[in-house]
């Protein structure tokens, strides 16, 4: 279900996160579906327990799952609305980093087709 890339400078427990967002929003992981234990995904993963608990804890601080002792953690119900809310805020980041492209001399187009590229799902 996750794929770990131990060479990344990004944390293991970010990579889970940030898999876990892109899983629900493409719709693999969907509000009520179960999450894998801590204890299963540590196995699965090769990694120690308590860096699968950081990213059930952040996620479960950013409403993305609920976790119910003594059932397991679940996707919830508001999940890809968070997201999606999230993913908004960020639009005046992009725009501040729009600006910035254009101030040092990057042509528009080229920032359009990298947009396009994006939309289309090509590999950049």
């Amino acid at each position: 279900m996750f794929v770990i890339d131990l060479m990344s400078r990004v944390p293991v427990y970010e990579q889970i996160i940030n898999q876990v967002e892109e899983k629900i929003l493409i719709g693999v992981l969907r509000a009520g579906d179960k999450m894998p234990s801590v204890r299963s995904l540590s196995i699965e993963l090769s990694i120690n327990p308590n860096t699968i608990q950081k990213a059930y804890t952040e996620l479960d601080r950013k409403q993305l799952i609920i976790t119910v002792p003594g059932k397991g953690a679940f996707v919830s119900d508001k999940a890809s609305e968070v997201i999606l809310t999230a993913s908004r805020d960020k639009l005046t980041e992009l725009t501040n980093m729009v600006r910035q492209m254009r101030f040092a001399g990057i042509d528009k187009e080229e920032i359009i087709d990298i947009v396009n590229k994006v939309y289309s799902g090509i590999e950049i």
